[in-house]
């Protein structure tokens, strides 16, 4: 099983730009879209989206936020938000289950400039890893999106100066901390722990993306009981349309 994650930065936009062609391309078992930017009644999808079943959560403010699912299987089940009012205005959460593991997208809030909203990040960053905790007591749990934090010093270039800047305060790299130690695997760091300038998202200032002056700021993440069942992750830098690219697990 193939799944992939990509901060598509507007699917609108980013259909303008290849996308379909990719993905008849890939053929995802799963794709996990997030930042669609857009409300279902206002995307088409082309033929090569015909055989996929479509999950969408949208943001109540217009043109913001928002997460996709796009599935070969037909799901069991699925959920929008955390079922936390205060949280579940942002369409930023869709959970799917199968019937061996629960799957759920996120768009983790960016904490702001000058880490104006770091009191709100993180509290979603408490309750949605209870939320994934809680899901764990029925079965396995994959989760993946843009979390909007790199871990560690490896997952960005340039980590001397941005200790301060969101995405990387010691706040928010405690907070991805309690996720690896509620034995939750970040499937790439897992199976390449130290591969460096490996980055999903760039600034499109200065040319950081030419130079690969990146994050790694997106991620698929599993429970430790599907580690043995963990065979592939891996990022696709070279895919473009967005400021972000895609990442990605195979599975058996």
């Amino acid at each position: 099983m193939k799944i992939i994650s990509w901060n598509v930065n507007g699917i609108r936009a980013v259909l303008k730009k290849g996308f379909a062609e990719w993905f008849a391309n890939e053929q995802p078992d799963i794709l996990c879209i997030q930042e669609t930017k857009a409300k279902p009644e206002q995307v088409e999808l082309p033929l090569e989206f015909a055989n996929y079943h479509q999950y969408w959560n949208a943001a109540q403010k217009p043109g913001y936020s928002g997460t996709l699912i796009l599935t070969k299987q037909k799901p069991i089940n699925v959920k929008n938000g955390l079922g936390i009012q205060l949280h579940d205005n942002e369409g930023r959460v869709i959970t799917a289950e199968y019937p061996d593991f629960f799957l759920v997208t996120v768009y983790t809030p960016n904490a702001q400039s000058k880490l104006a909203r770091l009191d709100y990040r993180l509290s979603w960053d408490k309750d949605f890893l209870s939320f994934l905790t809680n899901l764990e007591k029925n079965k396995p749990v994959i989760f993946c999106g843009d979390l909007n934090v790199a871990h560690q010093e490896i997952d960005l270039a340039r980590p001397k100066g941005n200790h301060k800047n969101p995405g990387f305060s010691p706040e928010e790299r405690a907070s991805f901390d309690n996720i690896i130690n509620a034995k939750f695997i970040d499937s790439f760091r897992h199976l390449h722990p130290d591969t460096e300038n490996a980055y999903s998202w760039w600034s499109y200032r200065a040319g950081a993306r030419a130079k690969n002056v990146g994050w790694r700021i997106d991620y698929v993440c599993l429970s430790h009981t599907l580690k043995d069942k963990l065979k592939k992750a891996w990022i696709m830098p070279e895919i473009l349309g967005s400021d972000h690219c895609p990442v990605a697990i195979e599975i058996t």
